[in-house]
């Protein structure tokens, strides 16, 4: 028994076979970078920190893509690829630009979708028109970048923007036959516990189909680095992100598709918190919590009608 919806089930439910993610760099930046909103970015952001190694904005996107499916291909025996558009801001260029690039990823055979990861600042009616128009014939998710509902970790993170700004790209994408996501990030100073579990929700009560979860982690060359060095603050013990994970997917709606339930930087640049797990052995641990809770998303869940 899967006690939660996850991406990969999902997939292979609504397409009849499984579907791998290749990751791509179209060598996009931030408003948060190039002096928009600012130089220096989140707080917390180092892309080596999720970047394959594999993907590099040196080669075009239709090699990055080739590259990848050889290698998924090898491992996996995969035949069906969903094209992860990642590091930093990947609405944030022309709406012509966009298309290009775009459409390039779509015109490998094997390429069913794509998924952007980008900022809930960084979009537009004539850029989501254009991902309508792809949506009629592949499928695509943009994937927002919510971190925090609350405006003073989005300030503390240096964010760039507020909730509303969040809000107001959620209404501008529904209704597009475009699927939405939200990242957060659980474990900001800012927060308490309790409040951090309110988001699952609030998440819930909007039209979001996919969601990522990532506990805070201090990686190396950020400013979050020399925060952490000069004034350290508590970061999720292992047993305790299991059980905060436990007790926030309970609260979640069932129909949400979890995407991803933690991050996993790099050893050589990961500052804390040390959990010294991989992948596979925190995913069993997933499992074996709610396991033993007997519980399952959704399960404290109540549907609530909200007005904005």
């Amino acid at each position: 028994m899967q006690r939660y919806r996850s991406f990969g089930r999902y997939m292979r439910e609504k397409f009849g076979f499984t579907v791998y993610k290749i990751n791509v760099d179209a060598g996009f930046t931030c408003p948060n970078r190039d002096g928009t909103l600012g130089v220096s970015g989140c707080i917390y952001c180092n892309n080596d920190s999720f970047r394959p190694g594999v993907c590099t904005p040196t080669l075009s996107v239709a090699d990055q893509i080739k590259n990848g499916a050889v290698h998924v291909r090898k491992r996996f025996g995969a035949e069906h690829f969903l094209v992860y558009f990642q590091p930093y801001t990947n609405t944030y260029a022309p709406v012509a630009h966009l298309e290009a690039l775009y459409r390039e990823a779509l015109a490998e055979p094997s390429v069913i979708g794509l998924a952007i990861g980008t900022r809930p600042d960084a979009v537009d009616p004539e850029k989501l028109a254009m991902l309508e128009t792809l949506a009629e014939e592949y499928f695509i998710l943009i994937e927002y970048g919510l971190q925090s509902i609350y405006d003073k970790s989005l300030q503390f993170i240096n964010r760039g923007h507020d909730y509303q700004a969040f809000l107001n790209a959620i209404e501008l994408t529904k209704g597009r036959g475009i699927f939405t996501g939200a990242h957060i990030i659980a474990g900001f100073p800012t927060e308490t516990r309790e409040e951090t579990l309110a988001m699952a929700e609030e998440i819930s009560s909007l039209p979001i189909e996919f969601l990522k979860i990532h506990q805070l982690q201090v990686v190396r060359h950020t400013p979050l680095e020399d925060i952490f060095k000069d004034q350290p603050f508590q970061t999720f013990g292992y047993q305790e992100y299991l059980d905060f994970l436990a007790d926030f997917i309970e609260r979640l709606s069932p129909d949400i598709v979890l995407q991803r339930l933690f991050a996993t930087a790099p050893d050589d640049i990961l500052i804390a918190p040390l959990w010294g797990r991989n992948r596979h052995q925190i995913m069993e641990d997933i499992a074996k919590t709610l396991d033993k809770r007997d519980t399952y998303q959704g399960k404290r869940y109540k549907a609530q009608a909200v007005n904005r």
